[in-house]
């Protein structure tokens, strides 16, 4: 699978310098699928020369053949959906039919930002005198080092690689270790599209070498992530030392509030119907579902009911609704924080589990908990995985408390009917993104992102092109 996706760097595919490489697993089988190029220093200088002479190409070419460009990468990529999805599914293990929806999602960031290319719009400001002007122009930031994650291995660099080629820019993107084929396939569709060699490269290996390496040289002037918190912190921590502009799209633990005027049933199968996709394994997935006492019975009940009927099993196959988790401490993860809610007297009212029939694999059963106490492990701590932890409230101010209790500020989620509950409860969460009675939050035209140590900086939309762009005030006098 992996054969033609190694290093891609001034505009050609090929093996690592020193022919060192690393494996690739399946989720759902734990066999080897594959091996990718394990980058030296030396093949990330060459990536950074090569980025360097793209990026004079790249930001005196005009904008309107930029968008054309740009436009073909989205138009190629959904000629090549089912082939990208496949991939996709191989080595995240989800559904066939979500990789499918991302791919697609991951081409609409193409197509949007061939049309943001065209718009990137300046300032003229009004003179004090009548012989000097004022104008404020954008430009391209430069050099761009982007780093994604495996959890929408297509999407997520789809965001950083659209914006950056909108702007102008060069990139160098990494892409998750354990899912770097989306990726490949997405640089693949650069390259074919035209995309000028130097402008896109692609480097795999080990993440803090990489990071460390790229993030640290003058050249790169952006730093674009998406990953945990942790991680986020200590790039962060690299680019400070340069005063490196950076975007940051961190790890969430969302709150749903499900007030007592809302259909408390219909709620449920929304909220578990978006809690299971991907496994839990989503930045945004709804975590804490904090439900008014009066709501309670009806709406865990449907839950455990949605989740006790979703078909696990590995994404190519027909009908399943939900695959392993990507790798085994993940696994760990939930199994402890099952053990501790339990431990402190939650119920486990679906899964808690792996599921019977899987010898191998990454699996566990769709879980719901029902009245989990605060202290719980799993309410502080974001469960990146299929864990639903229920708990109630009564009081309005007690709930938007405990859910802005938290360090994170990502996405939050309201139930209401009533339009002053929702309207007060969607600008009360300190979250970067809230969902009304809805929960699929992510698409290209809007901004995504979070706040508090949920990140900074947006991704997609009008928003997402200017964390690329620096603007320039020039004063003219006649």
């Amino acid at each position: 699978m992996y054969q033609d996706f190694q290093l891609y760097v001034n505009g050609e595919w090929g093996p690592a310098l020193s022919g060192a490489t690393k494996q690739v697993f399946d989720p759902a089988t734990e066999e080897v699928v594959g091996k990718i190029a394990d980058a030296s220093e030396a093949d990330l200088d060459r990536a950074l020369e090569a980025a360097v002479h793209g990026f004079e190409i790249w930001r005196n070419t005009g904008t309107w053949e930029r968008a054309a460009k740009i436009r073909k990468v989205a138009d190629l990529i959904r000629e090549r959906i089912d082939t990208i999805a496949a991939i996709m599914s191989i080595e995240t293990g989800k559904p066939l039919a979500e990789a499918t929806g991302e791919t697609n999602a991951a081409a609409d960031q193409f197509e949007w930002y061939s049309e943001e290319t065209k718009r990137i719009y300046g300032q003229i400001i009004g003179s004090r005198t009548p012989d000097s002007r004022l104008s404020v122009i954008y430009q391209p930031v430069g050099v761009v080092a982007a780093f994604s994650a495996w959890n929408f291995p297509a999407l997520l660099p789809a965001r950083k690689i659209a914006a950056a080629l909108g702007a102008g820019c060069s990139i160098i993107i990494k892409p998750a270790g354990e899912a770097p084929g989306s990726c490949g396939a997405l640089v693949q569709a650069c390259h074919d599209a035209g995309i000028p060699a130097g402008v896109v490269n692609f480097v795999t290996g080990n993440s803090g070498m990489i990071a460390k390496h790229l993030v640290s040289t003058p050249v790169v002037r952006k730093v674009s992530v998406t990953g945990s918190v942790p991680v986020g912190r200590q790039i962060l921590h690299l680019a400070a030392d340069g005063v490196k502009k950076v975007t940051m799209e961190l790890g969430g633990h969302g709150p749903v509030l499900v007030f007592p005027d809302t259909d408390a049933e219909e709620a449920a199968a929304t909220c578990a119907a978006t809690k299971f996709r991907n496994c839990g394994q989503v930045c945004i997935s709804p975590t804490r579902f904090y439900v008014h006492e009066d709501s309670y019975d009806a709406f865990s009940d449907k839950f455990a009911k949605v989740a006790k009927g979703l078909k696990i099993g590995r994404g190519m196959d027909d009908g399943v609704q939900m695959g392993p988790m990507a790798n085994s401490r993940g696994l760990e993860t939930v199994k402890t924080m099952v053990d501790d809610a339990v431990s402190k007297g939650a119920e486990v009212l679906a899964g808690g589990k792996a599921p019977s029939g899987f010898n191998r694999g990454h699996f566990f059963e769709p879980t719901v908990l029902g009245r989990v106490p605060d202290e719980a492990m799993v309410m502080n701590e974001e469960p990146f995985g299929p864990i639903a932890p229920i708990a109630t409230f009564r009081d309005y101010d007690d709930v938007i408390k405990r859910a802005n209790s938290l360090p994170f500020g990502l996405a939050g989620y309201v139930f209401s009917k009533d339009l002053g509950t929702a309207t007060r409860a969607a600008e009360d969460l300190e979250v970067g993104m809230v969902g009304v009675n809805e929960m699929l939050l992510a698409t290209a035209e809007a901004p995504f992102g979070g706040i508090k140590e949920s990140g900074m900086g947006r991704e997609g939309g009008s928003l997402g092109i200017h964390d690329y762009l620096e603007p320039k005030y020039v004063k003219t006098k006649l």
